[in-house]
């Protein structure tokens, strides 16, 4: 499968809190910013991207933290980031604890607050 036809697959199965955001930044609700979800830089897909700030947001579960899982995020951070990407981390608890900050977050890194 590829990346374009996993992307597409990854956003029928979204996580309850991939949704929870999706509903804040999509249909530019975030600042009249326009963002995609689960979209595919080269062989990786990102959960959520603003692509005119070349900004890039991740949700991690707790698989994330297990060390197989870091060293793979770091290559998959270094790539993106070479590609000229900046990267906003969140665990999926930040987002169902504090929506409010995640949000005053992104706006933070877009230059909107």
């Amino acid at each position: 499968m590829n990346p374009r036809e996993k992307a597409r697959c990854l956003r029928q199965q979204s996580t309850a809190e991939e949704a929870l955001l999706w509903e804040a930044l999509r249909n530019r609700r975030l600042a009249g910013y326009k963002f995609r979800r689960q979209y595919a830089i080269d062989q990786y897909i990102v959960d959520f991207i603003c692509v005119s700030e070349r900004l890039v947001i991740e949700l991690d579960g707790t698989h994330h933290a297990d060390a197989e899982q870091i060293a793979y995020d770091e290559v998959r951070s270094q790539f993106m980031q070479a590609a000229g990407y900046r990267i906003l981390r969140f665990w999926n608890h930040h987002v169902e604890q504090d929506m409010t900050d995640v949000l005053n977050t992104i706006k933070r890194a877009i230059g909107r607050e």
